[in-house]
């Protein structure tokens, strides 16, 4: 009677954490960039004209309007100067580099040879590691970095930001039937709960 009343106790509680723990970063985004933001915007208008919700409206419509500027190739140019400058930074360039590059990895449409979920094989030990293919072509890179044959794979860690990237021969892939974003969160949780794959993926 007590393992059934633990295990129903248990699985509420499994189903609660996520939605509270979800609500709890919604809220606090809320109230960082209202507090933040929507105190500026009080020393820019009077107090009778500011609405609640004026800070988070300014932080979105500031988001739009990098996205619309990204597309100039002189903010481009600017960005790209900020961002080496960030990655020489220890520490920055390594929390910095690992979210952009996950980031990168939910968000980004490219061709489809791009960014394909692949299971890598390791020789000789019959295990499998789940990356997502990011170049086939390496003539932009050094001399040596890449071969005739190889694609470059990079494999996210579970539980954390981070991973590496590896070459391997093109036959040592497998092309998963699984879109970029299941893919990513199966690694994050270490599989711990299935993910489906997508409809009309390719094997």
């Amino acid at each position: 009677m007590m393992k059934s009343i633990g295990r129903v106790f248990v699985t509420g509680l499994l189903t609660v954490i996520p939605v509270l723990a979800t609500v709890f970063l919604i809220v606090w985004f809320v109230e960082a960039a209202e507090g933040l933001v929507g105190a500026q915007v009080r020393q820019l208008i009077p107090d009778i004209y500011y609405v609640a919700g004026m800070g988070i409206a300014v932080v979105c419509l500031m988001i739009f309007l990098v996205g619309l500027l990204m597309r100039a190739w002189l903010f481009r140019e600017l960005t790209a100067r900020a961002e080496r400058l960030l990655l020489a930074i220890p520490l920055v360039r390594s929390i910095y580099a690992a979210v952009r590059d996950l980031l990168g990895l939910i968000v980004e449409r490219d061709e489809e040879a791009r960014m394909q979920v692949v299971a890598v094989e390791l020789p000789g030990t019959g295990m499998r590691l789940i990356g997502f293919v990011t170049r086939s072509d390496f003539s932009d890179l050094p001399r040596g970095v890449g071969h005739e044959g190889e694609v470059a794979v990079y494999l996210p860690m579970s539980y954390m930001v981070g991973g590496y990237t590896v070459f391997v021969p093109r036959e040592a892939v497998t092309t998963l039937a699984w879109s970029r974003e299941e893919a990513m969160k199966f690694i994050l949780i270490a599989g711990i709960r299935a993910m489906r794959p997508a409809p009309g993926g390719r094997t």
